[in-house]
């Protein structure tokens, strides 16, 4: 089952940790971390059922975001 309340154990340093990791990349570069990242995390979550409804998740949130915007 996805986890979609906050879990991080330190969210601000993990954010700056990210925010750091991009840090001097051009953008294609930064999409190649982002997507390296992606699947470094899927596996390690390694189930199909909770990385689709990661997926899922991701995807409707960002129509909606979308949607808001327009």
């Amino acid at each position: 089952m996805l986890i979609t309340d906050p879990n991080l154990e330190a969210a601000d340093d993990f954010y700056e940790a990210l925010i750091d990791s991009h840090r001097e990349l051009d953008s294609a570069s930064s999409h190649q971390l982002n997507a390296k990242l992606v699947l470094l995390l899927a596996n390690h979550i390694g189930r199909q059922s909770v990385l689709q409804q990661a997926l899922q998740a991701a995807r409707a949130n960002t129509l909606k975001t979308i949607a808001q915007s327009a």
